[in-house]
């Protein structure tokens, strides 16, 4: 059986004993804990830091994690989602080093779980970016071997603000591009965070991966999306500006959670699957943001 829990990115004010009382009220049994650098958030739901490795012990950050124990809840993952393959330089290797303290970090703690990006350089194209991927990548996947750490990717296209035309900045965003990536960087510690969200954006079946991938998928995000056609009507689809798609909590969306999660119990996927919110319809206030996560934990639960 999944192990249901949230995304920590949507509290970004609160602290972490806040979140995780919060999360344990609720009953929920794991957290995708947010672990960016301290510092200004480069897009809305980054830059949230719950857990700030660079400046906690590991004793601290131990009785951080026995904290959440103690009250029901595991760590499912170290969560943070830059751009690796950034054309900016400097940008791209802070990402590559801060995924690498990030893996240090959940071996020490005995999470052995890191969520990211690939990255992209939105100039490019596949194929071009797909040749950057080794050099910037092979030695942090023989780092995770090493610590023993599994690497989910969320296969989130980063296509929807201004600032990420005109490809995207996260190149795992399709079955193809996975096994490209799988193909170049071969590791039983690479895998897929799934978001089904994301393939019904771009067009793609989001159960039938499910089954292909059953060995590949390292945790689940549970997140709605509802295709807008009047908008895409007018706007077109991934033209900017991207208005034709809108992320929405589970069950308010065009997403099945009853055949998505009937596949996941099929391949017998007992691992971690935690909601994502973002929603703007639920956050005007931070009780909005409660009173979402607590609709998509209740709509949630009748498949679980």
């Amino acid at each position: 059986m999944l192990k249901f829990g949230l995304n920590t990115a949507i509290l970004p004010d609160e602290s972490y004993e806040s979140v995780i009382d919060y999360m344990a009220g609720l009953g929920f049994v794991c957290a995708e804990v947010c672990c960016w650098p301290v510092g200004k958030a480069v897009r809305r739901y980054a830059g949230v830091t719950h857990l700030d490795v660079n400046n906690l012990t590991i004793k601290e950050l131990e009785a951080k994690k026995k904290y959440a124990e103690n009250r029901g809840i595991a760590i499912s993952s170290l969560g943070y989602y830059p751009n690796a393959l950034d054309a900016n330089e400097e940008a791209a290797l802070a990402a590559r080093e801060h995924i690498n303290k990030l893996i240090d970090v959940s071996a020490d703690l005995g999470i052995n779980m890191v969520t990211t990006f690939i990255g992209r350089d939105k100039s490019k194209n596949i194929e071009d970016n797909l040749a950057l991927v080794p050099a910037a990548w092979e030695p942090i996947i023989r780092h995770a071997e090493d610590r023993k750490v599994r690497i989910g990717i969320e296969n989130c296209p980063m296509y929807y603000t201004k600032d990420e035309f005109p490809g995207g900045s996260n190149l795992f965003a399709s079955p193809y591009l996975w096994e490209e990536i799988f193909r170049l960087l071969p590791s039983d510690y690479l895998g897929i965070n799934y978001d089904p969200s994301h393939l019904l954006l771009t067009g793609s079946d989001y159960v039938k991966p499910i089954y292909n991938y059953r060995d590949k998928i390292f945790h689940v995000h549970f997140k709605d999306i509802a295709i807008l056609q009047d908008k895409a009507d007018y706007y077109g689809r991934f033209l900017y500006p991207a208005l034709w798609h809108s992320p929405r909590i589970p069950g308010m969306g065009d997403i099945d959670f009853g055949k998505m999660i009937a596949a996941l119990n099929q391949i017998k996927y007992d691992g971690y699957a935690v909601i994502e919110v973002e929603d703007k319809s639920f956050e005007g206030s931070p009780e909005d943001v409660k009173r979402g996560i607590e609709q998509s934990c209740r709509y949630l639960r009748q498949y679980l």
